[in-house]
């Protein structure tokens, strides 16, 4: 994790003595306590890592984390309660002027508490220079992400053989968490989508009471954790003989993430695959039906950062950023397609991470 550790200090332009990552209590759980410790178990409520730029570390954690935070070789102060952890925490810091802290993760209540505690330091925001670090992965996260996308593509091949009329939306995404378990995941990245018909038409609807019935759309969206790291990924299928309007959209999108994933390279500016997905789409008779971004980092977060292939983001890609290309289109009242895969840049262009088929299929 030195390696990390180095390059936040190093993309960040204000001096800075030391960095304080606080993870506070769920579910105020700051992903970047684990990105800087490398820890892959644990909640570590109340736990600070302290940060050098020789990327040294030290952890603060209560005594039901001691055992775990031991893995991680840092230095580790262990506290019994709220006073020993002040004691701890001052004495650790007390002689540093310029403290950087994640502004994006820290409560105003705790940041209060620690102005009064540090009353001769001056705190200032150090966000960007931790997301701008986060957005290059390194072989470790690489690998585990690798892992988080077989799972996937695992459970994608089996949402066939599951699904049957008069099978509940409930009952779909059970199965989906099930399986992505079942084959390694650590638990479900995020509130597994599995929707029929119409309720597909919303692009966060998550899964309700609603049967499946001959001639839906079945959208899934869902992904694994694995290591703290995560894939995400959409399929779209239709239950029945698809209609032409159906068989017409579903090409639609998926020309469209072609158009996308093919203009994906080092150098390029992330608004321009946005905007050429998104100006594919509006050229066609579904104009103003696809109504979010075309993708986002993904990591250790499922949003890992504020990163988006977006009409306005200004980020050059790079080398070993993980995104997904996630084009769709609603109709409100008819239901909605979606197809997303999560993908590497390399220096020759992309590698698709998530391989499952995304030919059209009828169930």
């Amino acid at each position: 994790m030195e390696k990390r550790i180095k390059k936040i200090f190093s993309n960040n332009e204000k001096k800075t003595d030391v960095i304080l990552i606080k993870n506070s209590e769920m579910p105020f759980i700051d992903d970047n306590f684990f990105y800087v410790t490398g820890l892959t178990h644990g909640i570590f409520e109340g736990s600070f890592a302290v940060l050098y730029p020789d990327g040294k570390i030290e952890l603060i954690v209560p005594q039901l984390e001691a055992e775990t935070a031991e893995k991680t070789g840092a230095n580790i102060c262990v506290y019994k309660d709220e006073s020993e952890f002040n004691k701890i925490l001052k004495n650790s810091v007390f002689s540093y002027k310029n403290i950087g802290l994640n502004f994006k993760g820290i409560s105003i209540r705790d940041f209060l508490k620690l102005k009064n505690l540090l009353s001769n330091s001056d705190f200032f925001d150090v966000s960007d220079s931790i997301e701008k670090t986060r957005l290059i992965k390194d072989e470790i996260e690489i690998k585990s992400i690798r892992k988080a996308c077989k799972i996937v593509d695992i459970v994608v091949d089996k949402i066939p053989e599951i699904v049957c009329e008069g099978i509940f939306e409930y009952e779909l995404a059970a199965e989906i968490n099930y399986l992505m378990e079942k084959n390694g995941a650590d638990k479900p990245a995020f509130d597994t989508i599995s929707s029929f018909g119409k309720n597909s038409s919303e692009p966060h609807y998550t899964h309700g009471d609603i049967d499946l019935k001959k001639g839906d759309f079945i959208l899934c969206d869902f992904g694994a954790s694995f290591r703290k790291y995560n894939s995400d990924i959409t399929r779209t299928f239709i239950f029945g003989k698809a209609s032409n309007l159906q068989k017409e959209i579903y090409k639609l999108v998926l020309d469209a993430q072609k158009i996308g994933i093919n203009k994906i390279k080092p150098g390029e500016k992330a608004s321009t695959i946005h905007n050429a997905v998104y100006s594919y789409i509006q050229g066609t008779k579904f104009k103003d039906r696809f109504i979010h971004s075309t993708g986002h980092s993904l990591g250790i977060s499922v949003h890992d950062s504020s990163a988006r292939f977006s009409s306005s983001s200004d980020i050059l890609l790079e080398e070993n950023m993980v995104f997904t290309v996630e084009p769709g289109i609603y109709i409100p009242g008819f239901g909605g397609v979606r197809i997303e895969d999560d993908i590497l840049i390399k220096r020759g262009g992309v590698e698709l991470l998530t391989k499952s088929s995304k030919n059209l299929i009828e169930i």
